[in-house]
């Protein structure tokens, strides 16, 4: 985590929301909001990581959110990030990753959604995100939601341009136990008005077996998700949004299985289909 200049409850952003000073939220030392690894990858798979960093710009402190909090899933989508740069060179495919924590905003939450800057998640209070200004949450819109999807929007629209194939692999992970409750699944599979692409990659995770989940432990839709409804349900591409257990993938060890598995695998899906 970038820890920040500000204190907890986010008064230099509030400052700036007021007129008081026009510095952009994001200042030096802060990382990018977007990064693209192997933009000349010559796969039609396009990896995206909405969740994959847990960076906080400087002027927020740190939210308000204790130290031990930034390890948990709340944070960001664990062992998420190290898969996408294990599979990347593997399927030889263009991977776009945002940096920032899903408490400071949520990439994959359309701006507005109750959840896009969410006060609570998961038992833990975001004092930080607690009575933000219109200007406070314009600023993390337009400095690190806007950018990120942006970096997606134009990958693909490079891709329709020179007509070339594109297919989105939008890579999350998931909690064990949420609420008290264990998961049983290792894998999920989200879907909406397209199914085929999850629908064939559980049936090859299933022949190896593992536990999938078709749409678990969430569902995808318009309302709940950003990022495979704008940029792959919208321009028609097979797409999977998939959810990997966080026990599984977080150490390299598991990471690199995964990724070699998912190598393997989304070729074989995606041929199937």
């Amino acid at each position: 985590m970038t820890h920040g200049l500000a204190g907890a409850d986010g008064r230099a952003e509030e400052t700036a929301s007021m007129g008081l000073s026009h510095d952009p939220l994001l200042q030096p030392g802060d990382p990018p909001p977007v990064a693209i690894a192997n933009p000349q990858g010559s796969s039609a798979f396009l990896l995206v990581c909405d969740h994959a960093g847990r960076a906080v710009p400087r002027r927020l402190g740190d939210l308000g959110v204790r130290p031990a909090e930034w390890d948990r899933h709340i944070a960001w989508d664990i062992g998420a990030a190290g898969v996408c740069a294990a599979l990347w060179p593997l399927l030889d495919a263009v991977c776009i990753t945002q940096a920032y924590s899903r408490l400071v905003i949520d990439c994959n939450r359309r701006p507005g959604h109750p959840t896009s800057i969410t006060p609570e998640s998961d038992g833990t209070a975001v004092a930080g995100n607690l009575g933000l200004s219109e200007a406070g949450r314009a600023a993390r819109v337009a400095e690190i939601f806007t950018p990120y999807h942006a970096a997606i929007a134009a990958e693909l629209d490079r891709r329709a341009d020179m007509g070339l194939p594109a297919v989105v692999i939008a890579m999350h992970s998931f909690t064990p136990v949420f609420g008290g409750r264990a998961r049983p699944w290792e894998a999920g599979v989200l879907f909406n008005r397209s199914p085929a692409l999850s629908l064939a990659l559980a049936a090859a995770l299933r022949a190896e077996g593992f536990e999938v989940g078709e749409n678990e432990p969430y569902r995808l839709s318009d309302e709940s998700d950003y990022t495979v409804p704008v940029h792959a349900e919208a321009r028609l591409l097979p797409y999977v949004e998939l959810e990997v257990r966080q026990d599984l993938i977080a150490d390299l060890a598991g990471q690199m299985a995964w990724a070699e598995r998912l190598g393997r695998l989304l070729p074989a899906a995606l041929a199937a289909i």
